[in-house]
């Protein structure tokens, strides 16, 4: 027994040995994971309060300016400062920023960046609708925008802001551009030909293809690799990329692609009261084209409750144009080539979102801005589309009401919930964007650039009455000639015409019509 007792003895001062050894490391180690995190918090104060990181507040001031932006009251002083009925109240008052990762408002891409995207317009719109749609498609990657403005667009006050912004190119609609215009490529031209010399969205149709062609040349200039047009009540929805962004969508095609196309989807009325459509409508009408035909055909009557068609306006979508040579507008929703037919996909699940009629003044613009009479047979020759037709006589001889009534039935079943573009502009209004944007803009305009405003106010109206029909094609059949001989092969193949803005199909009886 003794022998046993001294053999088991070392065994009880080892067990004992080894259980103080864990509890020693165990203790270690919670002891480094508690220090650990102070210790990062503690250099991050350090580096704060010496000015080694810059405050996520303040990155929105523009240079020189020690003003701060709605929503990016930085503490309890300034926010007393601010009345009751300050916008500050309206747009959000935070520590920092919704958006912290838009480290500067101007959005001033690298030329490093790939590809290059460019959008054109032609826009009388103001400052309220313009800068929410620049700035969320300046988000999704667009770095050059080319702005041909008149009207309310073209006023001083607009177009200074406009101005300030890098990579926008305001282009006013002067008596200069008019002339200019006369003598380009496309007006010589038969594809054309079938819109000029009509009123109203005939003639902006004509402007705009006339715009496009000079946009084409500007973005050549600017090394850009891709071409949009869209209106300022549209705005991209890059589903179906790798990431909610449009230079990535467009960085993915296939380099023997020549031009995308983008289905475009309609608003649906949801409320009478829309001020801000961008921000305030979030249901939409799928495309055609992004819908089962046994479903669109199937539940047709129902979803249009009296409509004209399925859309109140266009259904035929944007398109997007690899920059190339020989590249040509046709018309404003799609591109074409001098020598070839380009080569052109359509998107499964990107899209244009279509604000259209989104607000009671929609209706009441363009009644202010056609002459034409409201009567059947008048609307015809001014309108393309029979929804314009029909809400342009009820604008121009009903009252308030009646339009507002008129106005609610338009509202038809939509499937699209609350979307990211509702999401980015919100975070960019929130954020003081579009406020300092125009809080940096110069405080005056230049004479030249004043006086070309006045003109283009005063032209913009005379371009079908004066400028257009002084450019008659008899006139131009030499010069039309001349064209002809220079290219190396006969491109009549290629001048199919413009393609208008069209309706999808539409059920006629028990048979479905699309129009051509």
């Amino acid at each position: 027994m003794p022998n046993h007792h001294h053999l088991h003895a070392p065994l009880r001062p080892t067990a004992s040995s080894s259980s103080s050894s864990t509890q020693s490391f165990t203790s270690k180690l919670l002891l480094l994971l508690t220090l650990l995190p102070l210790t990062l918090a503690a250099l991050a104060f350090v580096l704060q309060w010496r000015g080694g990181v810059t405050d996520p507040t303040t990155r929105w001031a523009p240079p020189g300016s020690e003003k701060l932006f709605p929503g990016m009251d930085a503490s309890p002083i300034s926010a007393v400062s601010h009345s009751s009925h300050s916008d500050c109240v309206k747009l959000g008052r935070s520590a920092s920023p919704s958006f912290p990762y838009y480290h500067d408002w101007k959005f001033d891409y690298g030329s490093n960046l790939k590809p290059k995207i460019c959008i054109t317009t032609s826009t009388s719109a103001s400052l309220e609708q313009i800068l929410p749609w620049m700035f969320y498609h300046k988000v999704l990657g667009v770095s050059t925008f080319f702005l041909f403005v008149e009207g309310k667009a073209a006023s001083p006050d607009v177009s200074k802001v406009l101005e300030s912004i890098p990579g926008v190119k305001v282009i006013y609609r002067t008596r200069e551009l008019e002339e200019k215009q006369a003598k380009s490529r496309i007006w010589n031209e038969t594809w054309l030909s079938s819109f000029f010399y009509k009123p109203c969205n005939y003639e902006l149709f004509v402007k705009q293809s006339l715009n496009m062609e000079m946009a084409i040349v500007m973005a050549r200039d600017a090394g850009m690799d891709w071409i949009l047009h869209l209106d300022t009540d549209e705005l991209i929805h890059p589903a179906g990329a790798r990431e909610y962004s449009l230079r990535r969508l467009l960085l993915d095609v296939p380099k023997n692609v020549d031009m995308v196309i983008f289905p475009n989807y309609e608003s649906s009325v949801e409320r009478d009261d829309i001020k801000e459509p961008f921000t305030e409508v979030s249901m939409f009408k799928r495309n055609y084209d992004h819908l089962p035909k046994d479903t669109y055909f199937g539940m047709y009557k129902d979803s249009t409750r009296g409509n004209p068609n399925y859309f109140l306006t266009y259904g035929n979508g944007k398109s997007a144009a690899r920059i190339q040579d020989h590249l040509r507008p046709n018309g404003a929703h799609r591109w074409h080539n001098y020598m070839k037919t380009p080569n052109e996909i359509k998107l499964d699940e990107a899209a244009v979102l279509h604000y259209t009629y989104a607000k009671f003044s929609d209706l009441t613009s363009r009644r202010d801005r056609c002459g034409c009479k409201p009567t059947r047979k008048d609307v015809k020759r001014c309108f393309m589309l029979e929804f314009d037709r029909s809400a342009f006589i009820i604008a121009s001889t009903a009252t308030e009401e009646e339009m507002m009534n008129w106005l609610i039935w338009k509202s038809l079943n939509a499937d699209v919930a609350e979307s990211e573009e509702t999401v980015i502009i919100q975070g960019l209004q929130e954020s003081g964007v579009f406020s300092s944007v125009i809080a940096s803009a110069p405080s005056t305009i230049s004479k030249e650039k004043f006086l070309s405003t006045i003109d283009s106010s005063n032209s913009s109206r005379a371009v079908a009455s004066e400028s257009l029909p002084s450019r008659k094609l008899g006139r131009s059949r030499k010069n039309q000639a001349t064209v002809r001989k220079v290219l190396s092969i006969d491109s009549a193949a290629f001048q199919e015409a413009a393609i208008p803005p069209l309706s999808p199909p539409a059920i006629d009886g028990d048979h479905f019509t699309m129009e051509a």
